[in-house]
């Protein structure tokens, strides 16, 4: 039987998008999301609790995370978890889990020079993953 692997997330950039080119010419940004939640606490005080999200964007979305996203703008992701490992200069094996974003759209106007909010599209461009995700799979159980 296979799983299911979707994450969506809206939220607001904690940072500008840090943008890399690989050797090979693709383009990857890396964002930092938060999301917030609200719940009474039991002392009946509101409670606000944030969390953070590291998002992975490559090719296309990344250049338009490039192009349009900076820090405070909320933005709508659609993804998949990927979990990653390595050691660190100590020999200690690292973890990380990251979203691949497969689908962003930007949510609200974007600040112009002059302070005006100016409307921008959403976009859910459609190239494959990069080289090192596994493709996904066809054979859906239903």
């Amino acid at each position: 039987m296979a799983g299911v692997n979707k994450v969506i997330l809206l939220g607001n950039l904690g940072m500008d998008p840090e943008i890399m080119t690989l050797e090979s010419g693709v383009k990857m940004a890396r964002l930092r999301l938060a999301t917030n939640e609200y719940y009474k606490g039991k002392d009946g005080e509101n409670v606000e609790k944030t969390e953070w999200h590291q998002v992975v964007l490559w090719r296309n979305r990344a250049e338009l995370a490039e192009k349009f996203l900076s820090k405070g703008r909320t933005v709508y992701i659609e993804g998949r978890l990927r979990t990653r490992q390595w050691q660190d200069k100590e020999g200690n094996q690292r973890y990380t889990t990251e979203i691949i974003g497969d689908v962003i759209n930007f949510i609200g106007g974007r600040p112009d020079q002059d302070g005006a909010t100016r409307q921008s599209g959403s976009e859910a461009p459609s190239d494959p993953p990069a080289p090192d995700t596994p493709p996904e799979e066809d054979d859906l159980p239903f």
